[in-house]
């Protein structure tokens, strides 16, 4: 299919003076920021034919049947999974599950819907009257949401150059048709700040329940901001502008930043602000007006005639609720409580529903010697050790060699003075490499940790021997001249030494 090539970007970037404090001209105005996140759906079949919706690898146009293609004729089916999959993401968010919804035909004529209308959910969605808390700068902060209501995803057109510098647009259809929820929130975020914290908190959501891969950089999870300014005391909202094409959580945040700006400069020259659809431009870091903004009379939405009213019973409704995992707030206070870690430790283990896991699995498997204490070794090898050796090999947790029960034989190793920490870094990155066991590295190794008090008093008395000045230093009051000597004792027996002991054996030589 040749279309013109995507349209020219004008040069429009706002010149946005800062004043003599640092402050922008948005500081006069309160920002209203409104979020609609369009999220795909892990089910096996597209949303209504039997077409595979894990298109990602596929070679173009081979993902398609009669019915994606909107083909005349053709009857959709709808996807029970996707149904249950968006009550299942409606209820974590707080919402009310209406006993009847219904799918409507939304019509537009873009070469991305063949058929020239999309199934879409317009007057009863799904879901409705939810709400998500964030944190942002340690403040806590409640977004209403709307809606989550469940539609078809469109083909993806791909626009090209030839050599003449031509333009044309290819179109293909694998993606078209793949269950889409799209979250509508209340325009209750004031700050790019918010916007970040409420699309963090989502995507991290719709992982735990393992109903969305929400990749913003592979177009699972995409995000269209609406955003306007007023004076400060004003009810009436101003004119909202809606910003598209972003795909990654920095480029939300940019383009609010800019659009907080360029709006904010517009206002005070007296020039009218335009509702309409603008695209981030993400090199430039700049929004360019794309088109006029529709509103849903545009889209002319009527009941989609091959499709039946959905029923979904209150005792469905509160099965999906009872097969809720633990979601991801409930589970980072949780391992406060119970685990006795702090704030830092469980955001970084709660992060990720397969790290909480494997966090737990190892504390569990600690077994007697399980303590405080020793809770909090285990986190901090998960999120210190672990996650550096992760990042040097871009591996993701599934690529791991370590079990969690090997992090808790690790823990107990040194808990019980057989090595000591220093040592278990080294030991810890043989089990990274190897996924040996630790008691195996360091029988092999011979690096058990030296704590006979006889033998460590011989190595002790050579050290004091040989560093006269350190001694003196010491009885004269410098207590750093006794890491000094430590740091003698823990060279010359290669780390092995038992710290604990070695202090008691070199203040009670000292001292004498």
């Amino acid at each position: 299919m040749t279309t013109n090539a995507s349209p020219r970007i004008a040069s429009e970037s706002p010149s946005v003076e800062s004043r003599s404090d640092g402050s922008s001209h948005a500081d006069d105005f309160e920002t209203v920021i409104g979020l609609e996140v369009h999220s795909q759906l892990k089910t096996e079949s597209k949303m209504f034919c039997r077409c595979p919706a894990n298109y990602a690898d596929a070679p173009p146009n081979t993902h398609v049947c009669p019915i994606c293609q909107g083909m005349p004729g053709m009857l959709p089916v709808i996807n029970e999974t996707a149904v249950e999959w968006t009550i299942r993401a409606a209820l974590a968010l707080h919402m009310e599950i209406p006993e009847v919804s219904k799918f409507d035909r939304k019509n537009y004529h873009y070469p991305d819907l063949m058929k020239g209308y999309q199934i879409s959910q317009f007057e009863e969605p799904l879901s409705q009257n939810g709400y998500l808390d964030v944190i942002v700068e340690g403040e806590s902060r409640r977004i209403g949401v709307t809606r989550i209501h469940l539609e078809e995803d469109t083909a993806r057109l791909m626009h090209r150059e030839d050599e003449a510098g031509e333009g044309y647009s290819l179109l293909d259809l694998n993606r078209c048709g793949v269950p889409l929820m799209e979250c509508v929130s209340e325009p209750d975020m004031r700050s790019p700040e918010e916007a970040r914290a409420y699309l963090v908190a989502l995507r991290q959501i719709y992982r735990y329940l393992d109903v969305s891969t929400a990749d913003m950089e592979k177009g699972s999870f995409r995000c269209d901001a609406n955003v306007s300014l007023r004076p400060w005391g004003q009810e009436a909202f101003g004119t909202k502008v809606e910003i598209k094409n972003m795909n990654s959580f920095r480029a939300v945040y940019k383009a609010l930043q800019y659009e907080q700006r360029r709006q904010a400069e517009a206002i005070r020259n007296g020039e009218p602000i335009r509702q309409e659809t603008r695209g981030w431009v993400d090199d430039r870091e700049i929004t360019v007006s794309q088109r006029s903004k529709e509103e849903s009379d545009d889209y002319r939405y009527f009941p989609d005639p091959d499709l039946p009213p959905l029923r979904t019973g209150r005792e469905r409704v509160e099965a999906i609720r009872a097969a809720l995992p633990e979601l991801p707030f409930a589970r980072f206070q949780r391992f406060q409580s119970q685990y006795g870690l702090g704030e830092f430790e469980a955001n970084l283990l709660t992060e990720d529903r397969a790290k909480a896991d494997y966090y737990e699995a190892a504390v569990e498997a600690v077994a007697e010697a399980r303590s405080e204490k020793t809770q909090k070794a285990v986190a901090n090898w998960v999120v210190g050790e672990m996650a550096r050796l992760m990042h040097e090999a871009g591996h993701d947790l599934g690529a791991v060699k370590i079990r969690p029960a090997q992090i808790a034989a690790l823990v107990t190793l040194i808990a019980g003075g057989t090595i000591s920490n220093t040592l278990a870094k080294d030991v810890f990155e043989s089990m990274y490499a190897s996924g040996a066991d630790p008691k195996a590295i360091v029988e092999a190794s011979g690096q058990t940790q030296i704590s006979d008090s006889d033998e460590l008093a011989g190595v002790v008395q050579g050290v004091i021997d040989a560093q006269p000045a350190a001694v003196a230093d010491y009885r004269a009051g410098k207590q750093e001249a006794l890491k000094f000597l430590m740091g003698q004792v823990m060279r010359a027996t290669r780390g092995r030494a038992n710290p604990t002991v070695v202090t008691e054996i070199l203040r009670r030589s000292l001292d004498a």
